[in-house]
């Protein structure tokens, strides 16, 4: 066989791949959005009802940063209401106040909580910046240390924050952080966090196709390099959606987004699939 052809056909097969991948079969294994809010009471049951439908397990509510007074009563209120379906997480409305390790060392003595959060470290649309090596939240992650819990966090990554995370997952190798929406960074910078700390996990929630960054589009194939990223440390990432807004919760658009988890999850391979969809949630927040 020529070289021509030889490239010919390497240059088809290329062309074929997103195609292939986006015909690929949707993950039809066990599922946790690991990573979502209550915007009211009101969307907890049609939120349940599409969890029925797509056949996912379980969901992790966390709170919104301070945003929302109410989160700490709405989170308990539903885990009490869907105690099998809820994973309830304690939330650290000001990770910089002076007390917030106490308070949060209260609310995990409790035994309640799952997890801390989502603490908005840096934010950009609502304006946050806070710095994550700050006494104060070394403090919150030395709380989650001792309990056992992990801090999931909003910290979109420039080289500041990066830089202010690495000192932060240095201080405590036993305080377990997950950035959530993978940072909104690149992959092979993810890559390179993840290899230098053990104690750093990434959630993928926000990432689908309303967002920036997207891991895919509505019905286009998976990024390249976001698959080599889930490929290459399939044991640190964790699903979730990040529903939080009431438009979210219309019926149609719950199925959309978790009709498009699925897809996405169905083209990586089986074992891999499965850490991600639940595997390595129900590991870290010890939900067996």
């Amino acid at each position: 066989m020529s070289r021509r052809l030889l490239a010919s056909l390497f240059g088809l097969v290329l062309a074929l791949l997103p195609t292939a991948a986006a015909r690929a079969e949707p993950y039809g294994g066990p599922l946790i959005d690991i990573h979502s809010h209550l915007p009211n009471p009101q969307v907890l049951e049609p939120l349940i009802a599409a969890m029925d439908r797509h056949r996912i397990s379980r969901v992790g509510l966390l709170g919104v940063g301070g945003v929302q007074r109410d989160d700490q009563a709405w989170i308990e209120a539903a885990s009490r209401k869907f105690p099998d379906r809820v994973i309830p997480f304690a939330p650290v409305p000001d990770p910089l106040a002076a007390d917030a390790g106490k308070r949060l060392d209260a609310l995990l003595g409790t035994g309640r909580f799952k997890g801390a959060g989502e603490v908005h470290i840096h934010q950009a649309s609502r304006k946050i910046r806070r710095a994550l090596d700050a006494p104060p939240v070394l403090a919150v992650l030395d709380v989650c240390a001792r309990h056992g819990v992990p801090l999931v966090i909003h910290d979109e990554l420039t080289p500041e924050t990066t830089g202010e995370l690495e000192r932060a997952l240095a201080h405590n190798r036993k305080a377990v952080v997950v950035l959530a929406h993978a940072g909104s960074g690149e992959p092979p910078a993810l890559s390179g966090l993840l290899a230098r700390h053990p104690n750093l996990y990434l959630d993928i929630s926000g990432m689908h196709f309303q967002r920036t960054p997207a891991l895919a589009a509505e019905t286009g194939a998976l990024e390249a390099g976001w698959r080599t990223l889930f490929t290459e440390h399939p044991d640190r990432i964790l699903a979730g959606i990040d529903l939080w807004a009431p438009a979210l919760y219309k019926p149609e658009m719950l199925d959309r987004l978790m009709r498009w988890t699925r897809r996405i999850l169905g083209e990586l391979p089986p074992d891999v699939a499965d850490r991600i969809a639940h595997a390595n949630a129900e590991r870290l927040f010890r939900l067996k």
